[in-house]
């Protein structure tokens, strides 16, 4: 046998793809569906809602935060996950998204320790505002992307995404010590997004809920429990997220309320909208970036500010990588690209990171988030490629499962597109920086 046919019958991890600024590379190997129950035990927590949706129909979930985290109400025979795109936007739609755990910095030096992990800047933030933040580590790595919300001059929610925020941060002030207290709390949240959740939202809170902005948050109650409500989302629809407090109390007084509210407006309980927030560039934890991404990598240059004065972590490291590309150095293998693609629609989660090859045939890439857009008429995608093929207009071919394949066994063209791909309800600070032409991270 030769050497070849031995590392082809080993099923190589694409070694043809550039990963050598990474000490753990994204597992590349092409293993397809993993045809195994997922065991329900106590190791893994259930969010307050999750017997609700259960009862709401969901028939599959995964693990996010070392939670059970619902990702389908819809069977595929019954129309599966396009029938609750179709939902979200035309209608209202209800999501159990309690997995986004709520860390609470709280104390005299709150905003100052919030200043130092986050590299935004924490003192423009009002109170009962939040923001779309990143923490780094020391080398310029996402250690998580999540909102993080203002409640008080003292306190600060951090709602955070698929990695362990709670003890990075009470491990940075162990060597600070900040008057702070770390914790996470008993507050769950749930996402209401769609074209009508506004209308749902003015029926369940009155009419206040119309004048807040973007962004903007309100104390408020649903079904006599007492919850926080921000205009923000996942999905580039517009929508809110309900924060329950005491949730493991509230959870069903808040969710029969919400559900019986949206009967009028054709509410649909379904799962977080990847197929939406692709269209709308935005990122997941995980999958699209993780701790050894910098964000000069995957388009969230305008989360490094010129203007901070004050010092956080990782801002060395972040302005020397910036420096380096002004200088025309781009110092990474990769670079995160939109890619418009071929092949049969994607109506589904993808189980493997599909590979990427360049207009030679060569792997060069890998896909990370795919799925089919049903108003541009074919699939679009995120995937990391390296710098030199990150051109709109580069050709490129992507490696699809046999399901998806025009041709048995040919990738699919592909071609690298701008991002977003459809305009969000609300521009995100980059939509619109690039709106105006200019970089956005002053």
């Amino acid at each position: 046998m030769t050497e070849t046919n031995s590392v082809d019958r080993m099923h190589p991890n694409a070694p043809g793809v550039n990963q050598s600024d990474r000490l753990v590379p994204i597992n590349l190997r092409q293993s397809g569906p993993t045809p195994v129950q997922m065991l329900i035990s106590t190791r893994v927590r259930k969010s307050p809602f999750w017997h609700l949706s259960i009862e709401a129909g969901a028939w599959r979930a995964t693990v996010y935060n070392r939670m059970y985290h619902p990702r389908g109400y819809v069977r595929p025979e019954d129309g599966g996950a396009m029938v609750e795109y179709d939902a979200l936007i035309n209608r209202v739609t209800l999501w159990d998204v309690a997995v986004e755990r709520q860390v609470r910095v709280k104390g005299p030096d709150a905003e100052a320790f919030v200043n130092y992990v986050i590299t935004r800047d924490a003192t423009r933030i009002a109170p009962m505002h939040g923001k779309y933040c990143i923490l780094c580590n020391d080398k310029g790595g996402i250690l998580n992307d999540p909102v993080l919300l203002r409640l008080s001059d003292d306190e600060f929610w951090f709602s955070i995404s698929d990695s362990d925020l709670m003890l990075w941060l009470q491990g940075v002030n162990v060597g600070k010590g900040w008057n702070v207290e770390i914790d996470e709390i008993d507050v769950s949240p749930l996402q209401i997004q769609g074209p009508l959740s506004e209308e749902l939202m003015a029926d369940l809170v009155g009419e206040e809920i119309r004048g807040i902005p973007y962004y903007g948050m309100l104390e408020a109650e649903i079904g006599g429990a007492s919850v926080v409500i921000s205009q923000t989302g996942f999905s580039g629809e517009k929508g809110y997220e309900v924060y329950v407090r005491d949730a493991t109390l509230q959870a069903e007084a808040v969710w029969y309320a919400i559900r019986g509210a949206g009967s009028r407006h054709g509410l649909r309980v379904i799962a977080p909208a990847h197929h939406r927030r692709i269209a709308a560039g935005i990122l997941s934890w995980g999958q699209d970036l993780d701790a050894e991404t910098s964000p000069f990598q995957v388009n969230l240059s305008y989360q490094v500010p010129r203007k901070k004065e004050a010092d956080y972590v990782g801002k060395a490291t972040l302005e020397a990588q910036r420096d380096r590309i002004e200088a025309g150095d781009y110092p990474f293998a990769l670079k995160m690209v939109g890619l418009k693609l071929g092949g049969k629609p994607i109506t589904d989660y993808a189980p493997d990171f599909w590979l990427v090859q360049d207009d030679a045939g060569k792997r060069v890439g890998y896909v990370t988030s795919p799925w089919w857009s049903p108003e541009l008429g074919f699939n679009i995608a995120l995937a990391h490629v390296p710098y030199a093929l990150s051109e709109l207009g580069t050709p490129l071919r992507v490696e699809l499962p046999e399901a998806y394949c025009e041709v048995s066994g040919q990738p699919v063209a592909a071609e690298v597109c701008d991002v977003p791909f459809r305009a969000s309800e609300n521009p995100s600070a980059r939509e619109r920086a690039m709106a105006k032409g200019r970089d956005s991270s002053d």
